[in-house]
């Protein structure tokens, strides 16, 4: 049975994700932020005869990752996939963005999800996949419309936080991927959003496992194709 770690998995997106890994039949590792709440990953580990497991991991604290690695040594992940993320500010151009917020955004979009990356990429084997959670809004090509300054801002740094390791990595030729979802209605899309979880989380799980075996790293969108850096 393969085995995916999904970080972020607590609800939404990242919930609909490793319940769509499990009922393909892989092994699924989900975190959540908060280790004394209930949340929707709980219900799903209840109800997956040991398939889904909890795991707990706040991104923005670095000295959570050290015990995690611990605690899954030994433990080969097929996919790393880091799905956490947030936004504020989606209408302030980004010299009012107080600084708090700023720092906020930065650290869970880009820089939290790198230290993951990092902690635990020895556990992936060359043969498996790391993978984020990006967004087309992310692409500095495509970004003619402007609006969610910041939260663009956090994915193009992810973007190319991401490319930079696979710069480092070259050598080990292990495939990675950044993933643009689209607008999905959840908590982070909103209720207007175009696309329902329902149907968008099978084709990116198709996405994601159909990178598995390509080394090197690319930037695809929900259909499987290449976004515009």
């Amino acid at each position: 049975m393969q085995t995916a770690l999904i970080v972020g998995a607590s609800r939404g997106l990242g919930h609909a994700i490793a319940a769509e890994l499990g009922g393909r039949g892989w092994h699924v590792l989900g975190t959540v932020r908060d280790p004394a709440a209930r949340t929707p990953l709980h219900d799903l580990a209840d109800a997956s005869d040991g398939r889904v497991q909890v795991e707990h991991l706040d991104i923005t604290e670095p000295a959570q990752l050290p015990p995690l690695h611990e605690r899954l040594a030994g433990r080969r992940l097929d996919v790393l996939f880091v799905n956490a993320g947030t936004t504020n500010n989606p209408a302030t151009p980004i010299g009012e963005v107080p600084t708090a917020d700023f720092v906020d955004v930065m650290v869970t979009n880009a820089l939290g999800p790198m230290r993951v990356i990092e902690a635990l990429r020895d556990l992936v084997p060359p043969d498996g996949l790391i993978g984020v959670m990006s967004s087309g809004q992310g692409s500095i090509t495509n970004n003619t419309a402007g609006s969610r300054e910041l939260y663009r801002s956090s994915k193009a740094a992810l973007n190319m936080f991401v490319r930079s390791f696979a710069a480092r990595q070259a050598e080990a030729r292990r495939a990675l991927l950044l993933l643009a979802p689209g607008w999905i209605r959840t908590a982070l899309g909103g209720p207007e959003a175009p696309f329902t979880l329902e149907e968008s989380v099978p084709r990116l799980v198709d996405v994601l496992l159909g990178k598995l075996g390509k080394p090197g790293l690319e930037f695809l969108d929900r259909n499987g194709e290449p976004v515009p850096w």
